[in-house]
């Protein structure tokens, strides 16, 4: 499926798209041009071969740093699905099956020699399960039993490992914010001071090593490595209990009953199920908040009210009951929330830490929790809402590309421009943007 086709039902001279405040216009051909640069800087990416120490075969990659990151590349799937003859993207998700444990262990991040960056035992060791969302994403494109029969055995494998590693005995998940892929998401409350550690927060750690002197770049992560368990956040995660992961895995099972539906293994429907209604009720008895209309994170058994996208996964997790949705979304459309200039925040501008120009995640727009949201929002039937928040974003982007020529890792809320820090020339998951959210809310 070439970018041909993603073009061929535009009829009119220009795609129009409301919502903007100055009115801005994203002509077909700026469309076009954006579409073609996101694949461009996406295939100029793509790693693989002799000069690599281990990962021999093409493979696409955020190029985020010489190590591969399954929370980027499980994204990347989500729109690279639309070009597999270019990019190569099976091989991408093979270089984590292919480390692999026997527990059904997956590191969240790999060396380039092979070597997993985090020991099983750190909190930080994981990122969220979203290996069968990809393999899933790719499947309605190109609708390859053959590659869900080979991988099944080991999403299945991997699945058990973070319920039997991760699951409170409440039924609720546990996992780090670094982990977790929203690198600075305020969890705790505000207040809140640990009993011991140094107090610190992970990046005031990470400040701390970049102006060590006489230490190599080695042996400060290292440092990084040991050190991060006595941050703020390494104190708080063990006993939190996280919206988001719960609803991953609620996904995940939900996917791997539906890959099993594929491929015919019957016998495994009635386990997924049993699990998918357990996390539900767990989470809509403890985390779900009447009065705020809001699903809430657990800490030391408290709801802990502070708003983050990663609530929304609750969508694609199934998890929301129907008496409660309206309500639910509401936040979505909220100016004073986040339905900001550019919407889809990490972090609700009603929360005190919130930052109009991003700074990471205590505000930045980013694409995969933006095509998170769209996505939960269509498995919802809340097609118009989807549609006009994708527009939203969408135009956004345009005038930053048309502004700066590229993508960039996220974009600020408040200001029509990327995010501050934000990487640039980013195809990680950018792309998302001009190709996935293009192609599936705009045209």
């Amino acid at each position: 499926m070439g970018v041909a086709d993603a073009f061929s039902s535009q009829s009119s001279p220009k795609t129009k798209l409301s919502a903007h405040p100055h009115d801005f216009e994203v002509t077909p051909e700026l469309s076009e041009r954006m579409y073609k640069k996101a694949l461009e800087i996406t295939k100029s990416k793509v790693r693989g071969g002799d000069s690599e120490p281990f990962f021999k075969e093409p493979f696409i990659d955020a190029a985020f740093s010489a190590n591969i990151f399954l929370w980027d590349t499980a994204f990347m799937c989500c729109f690279a699905k639309y070009h597999m003859d270019e990019l190569p993207v099976y091989q991408a998700l093979d270089n984590f099956y292919g480390r692999i444990e026997d527990d059904g262990y997956i590191c969240r991040e790999y060396r380039a020699n092979g070597e997993p960056l985090w020991s099983k035992d750190h909190p930080v060791s994981i990122n969220p399960p979203l290996l069968a969302w990809a393999e899933l994403e790719i499947y309605e494109v190109n609708k390859n039993e053959d590659r869900l029969r080979e991988v099944y055995p080991i999403l299945k494998k991997n699945f058990q490992f973070h319920v039997d590693r991760y699951q409170g005995e409440e039924g609720l998940f546990w996992g780090d914010t670094l982990g977790m892929g929203m690198d600075n998401i305020p969890r705790a409350p505000r207040d809140w001071e640990p009993e011991h550690g140094n107090g610190m927060t992970h990046r005031e750690l990470g400040a701390r090593l970049d102006n060590m002197t006489g230490a190599s770049p080695e042996e400060k992560l290292e440092i990084f490595i040991t050190e991060y368990v006595d941050t703020r956040q390494g104190v708080w995660n063990k006993q939190g209990r996280l919206i988001d992961f719960t609803a991953q895995m609620a996904m995940f099972a939900l996917q791997l009953k539906q890959i099993a539906e594929v491929i015919g293994e019957t016998g495994d429907l009635e386990a997924y199920d049993e699990f998918h209604s357990e996390v539900k009720s767990a989470l809509n008895e403890h985390c779900w908040n009447e009065e705020d209309a809001f699903y809430y994170d657990l800490g030391y058994g408290e709801q802990v009210q502070r708003r983050h996208i990663g609530m929304y996964w609750t969508l694609l997790g199934d998890l929301v009951p129907q008496d409660r949705l309206d309500r639910f979304l509401s936040h979505l459309t909220d100016p004073n929330e986040f339905n900001r200039l550019t919407p889809l925040p990490a972090l609700s501008a009603a929360d005190q830490d919130y930052i109009g120009w991003g700074d990471y995640w205590l505000g930045g727009v980013w694409a995969p929790t933006v095509y998170m949201v769209l996505k939960g929002l269509t498995r919802a039937g809340e097609d118009d809402l989807a549609r006009q928040l994708a527009e939203k974003v969408y135009t956004n982007v345009a005038i930053v590309f048309e502004a700066t020529d590229t993508f960039w890792e996220n974009y600020a809320p408040d200001l029509i421009t990327y995010g501050m820090p934000s990487k640039k020339d980013f195809c990680g998951w950018t792309a998302l943007i001009p190709i996935s959210v293009y192609r599936e809310y705009i045209t």
